[in-house]
């Protein structure tokens, strides 16, 4: 962390906030209150919906938390060398070559996790499935809530991508750990790893149960994840849930996720000949579906290239709380590596929040359009494209494909044929309200780590766990967290963690099971 500082919001013994630096050599200094307004209120940005602001009663924090918080910091250099020994291993879940490095990884963290004293460390396994990894500590008693927390291991194939530096080989440069799987999602779980390690070793116990999740089929959709649900029904079995994927909205501003959008594929194909045909005696005279095909998808777009088609209705809430989210062009100019003179698609009166998050986007993801390398001179009988469609949170495949039907099948360029379909599975998109006690105490944990309130925010990408565990356990606490921001570049070369935000998401963790078990079982949902 070299001489990078960590603020946490601490409780003192007359119980009055106060600021305290926390140093990479695990000093504690109290510093001026000048800004102690300001985090409490959120740093100038307005109340998240859904989450209370009025000053809650506090809980009484555990005598030891601060001891714990301190250690837990001492703790994250040798977490980062933990990390990148993790990150060093290959776990490619949808590579078959690779399944064996997901199987040795899943081995190492369970050892690790039993190393440091959580118990039934297991790996748990199925025919035609890659392992979970979990363990729990059960010993704070039957009145303490238990939390679930869960994180995968697997990763991204890193092929046919630039990198600027190995992307097994974490690299430290400047501020950010660079490495395929460093915020997606090994820094996410391993967070947890240093805040319980923390709890266990300077108290000898946690303040609430803990059972641990790591799935090893992620990055594949969770193809088989319920499977693991009802084979070992007794690994997910808890008054509360912590899922470990998400993003924060900067390296100053923690998130918590409350929305996913829906993920739908589907095929685009267009037919004119029943052959290839030679491109000058036939071009001008009769259609070629290669243009024919980018007519079609043109329809999609307006003239500035927003989606003009199923778009739907944000409420005010929403709408209010997407202002609030720092996603300046700066930030999305260098998060989404736009070139020189490339400006983000005008927000049309409205949020970036609200475009990336809560309205659907149709990318072209794949076209059997001629490449350069075949320069032939022909009209071709047939074109098609692969559409990757992302569904409003609360938009549903059917819905979408009803829109996309009416205006690619209408009055097609030429009387061309034109094939519309889903490649019949589509990724359910998840839109949650937090509220009660568990997202009370989430905020006070996350204003004592990051000195501000959490900001309720979206993610534009699908995430199949989220709706599965919202499915089976939508009526525990979801509390959706990560250690992402928008520079992340997850899925993409140069995939990055912040380090601060990785030193920050350890005090939260160390904080949020202090307040968690606090509650008692019976308050958690109260």
């Amino acid at each position: 962390m070299g001489s990078a500082s960590l603020w946490a919001r601490t409780r003192g013994p007359s119980q009055k906030a106060h600021t305290a630096e926390i140093t990479s050599g695990g000093i504690w200094t109290v510093a001026p209150q000048l800004e102690q307004e300001r985090a409490v209120t959120g740093g100038g940005y307005s109340t998240p919906v859904g989450v209370t602001r009025a000053e809650p009663e506090v809980n009484v924090p555990h005598p030891q938390v601060d001891a714990v918080a301190r250690r837990a910091q001492e703790r994250v250099a040798d977490a980062i060398e933990q990390l990148k020994d993790y990150l060093a291993i290959p776990a490619i879940s949808c590579e078959a070559e690779h399944a064996d490095d997901v199987r040795c990884l899943a081995t190492k963290v369970r050892d690790d996790l039993s190393a440091m004293g959580l118990q039934h460390a297991r790996v748990l396994e199925l025919d035609d499935a890659l392992p979970i990894v979990a363990a729990d500590w059960l010993g704070a008693g039957r009145d303490k809530p238990t939390v679930l927390i869960y994180g995968h291991l697997d990763l991204q194939p890193v092929a046919g991508e630039e990198w600027s530096t190995p992307p097994h080989e974490a690299t430290v440069v400047g501020q950010r750990l660079y490495a395929r799987g460093s915020a997606d999602d090994m820094g996410g779980w391993v967070s947890h790893m240093v805040s319980l390690g923390a709890w266990l070793a300077e108290t000898g116990t946690l303040p609430c149960n803990v059972r641990l999740v790591i799935e090893g089929e992620e990055e594949i959709g969770s193809p088989n994840l319920e499977r693991f649900m009802d084979a070992y029904p007794e690994a997910f079995e808890a008054d509360a849930m912590v899922l470990t994927d998400c993003e924060n909205p900067s390296d100053a501003v923690p998130g918590l996720t409350v929305s996913l959008r829906g993920l739908l594929e589907v095929e685009l194909h267009v037919r004119a000949l029943s052959s290839d045909v030679h491109s000058g005696l036939w071009g001008g005279m009769v259609p070629d579906v290669s243009t024919s095909l980018i007519l079609l998808l043109a329809r999609l777009l307006d003239d500035d290239g927003r989606l003009a088609v199923g778009r739907v209705e944000v409420d005010e809430a929403r709408r209010a709380a997407g202002a609030d989210v720092p996603l300046t062009p700066e930030i999305i100019r260098e998060g989404a590596h736009l070139l020189e003179g490339v400006e983000p698609l005008p927000l049309r009166g409205t949020s970036a929040a609200e475009w990336m998050w809560w309205q659907p986007a149709i990318s072209v993801v794949a076209t059997t359009l001629p490449t350069p390398a075949i320069k032939k001179n022909a009209l071709r009988q047939e074109a098609s494209a692969t559409l990757s469609v992302r569904l409003a949170p609360d938009q549903t495949a059917e819905e979408m494909m009803a829109v996309l039907r009416s205006v690619l099948l209408t009055d097609p360029p030429g009387g061309v044929q034109v094939e519309l379909r889903a490649d019949g599975w589509a990724g359910e998109g998840w839109l949650y309200t937090p509220k009660g006690p568990a997202f009370e105490a989430a905020d006070r944990a996350y204003v004592r780590a990051w000195g501000r309130p959490l900001v309720q925010v979206g993610v534009g990408g699908s995430i199949p766990f989220v709706a599965l565990f919202g499915r089976r356990f939508g009526d525990l606490p979801l509390i959706l967290n990560g250690v992402m921001d928008p520079l992340t570049t997850a899925h993409g070369p140069n995939e990055s963690m912040h380090l601060g935000i990785f030193g920050k998401a350890v005090l939260a963790n160390v904080y949020l099971l202090d307040e968690l078990g606090a509650l008692g079982r019976d308050g958690i949902r109260s």
